[in-house]
C-alpha cells in the first residue's frame, strides 16, 4: 500500500517541499527560450481558431491555458470536447506531452498538420515525434513522467513539467494581454457566467 508513512508529518516538511517545488519551477522558467515563446504568441494571435490537446495533468494545465486564450477573445476549443469543430488551415493546435510521444497528442498534431494548421508543441524532448511535427517547439527543461531516479526533479513523475506548462502558459497569456489595449474589465466580460 502506498499510504504507509515512516513518521509523523511536521510543518517543516511542508515548508521544505514547498521550497523544492518553487525552486524547481524557477529553475525551469529561467531556462526557457523567450524567442520561441514570442514566436508561439505570434502564431496564437494570428490563429483563426486555437485548439489545445494534452492528457492527464498536462491536459488539465492546457485546459487552464485554453480558458485564458478565450479571455483574450481568441476562439478556443479543447480537443475531445463535443463542441470542438474540425481543425483547418489558419488554426493552431497547442499540444503538450512531456515525453513528446503520447499517442493521442501526437496523432492530433499529425492531423492538424495534415489539415494545414500550425502546431505549438510543449515538451521536454526536443527530438521527440511531437517536436518533429510541430511548427514551433517550446522545450520545457523539466523532468518527464518517467524520471524515477529523481535526476531532473525531486518531485514525482511529470509534476515539474505540468506545473511549468501552467505557469509558462499563464506568462504567455499575460504577455499577450499586456501587449494589447484590453483592460481586465474587458476580459471579465468573456468570463463564464453559467457557473
Amino acid at each position: 500500500m502506498t499510504r504507509q508513512m515512516t513518521h509523523d508529518l511536521t510543518p517543516g516538511e511542508f515548508t521544505v517541499a514547498t521550497r523544492a517545488v518553487v525552486d524547481e519551477v524557477q529553475r525551469v522558467s529561467s531556462r526557457i527560450e523567450p524567442e520561441a515563446w514570442t514566436r508561439a504568441g505570434a502564431l496564437l494571435l494570428r490563429a483563426r481558431t486555437v485548439f489545445t490537446v494534452g492528457t492527464g495533468r498536462s491536459g488539465l494545465a492546457l485546459n487552464m491555458a485554453a480558458m485564458r486564450f478565450m479571455h483574450l477573445g481568441l476562439p478556443t476549443h479543447v480537443v475531445g470536447e463535443v463542441t470542438a469543430p474540425a481543425i483547418g488551415a489558419g488554426d493552431v493546435l497547442v499540444a503538450a506531452s512531456g515525453s513528446g510521444t503520447t499517442g493521442r497528442v501526437v496523432r492530433a498534431a499529425e492531423t492538424a498538420r495534415a489539415q494545414d494548421a500550425d502546431v505549438i508543441a510543449l515538451t521536454t524532448a526536443a527530438g521527440s515525434p511531437l517536436a518533429g511535427i510541430a511548427t514551433e517547439t517550446l522545450v520545457v527543461p523539466a523532468a518527464d513522467k518517467q524520471d524515477f531516479d529523481g535526476s531532473a526533479s525531486v518531485q514525482y513523475a511529470g509534476s515539474l513539467f505540468e506545473q511549468s506548462v501552467l505557469l509558462i502558459s499563464d506568462a504567455l497569456f499575460h504577455t499577450l494581454w499586456k501587449s494589447g489595449d484590453s483592460q481586465a474589465r474587458d476580459l471579465w466580460r468573456l468570463h463564464a457566467n453559467l457557473e
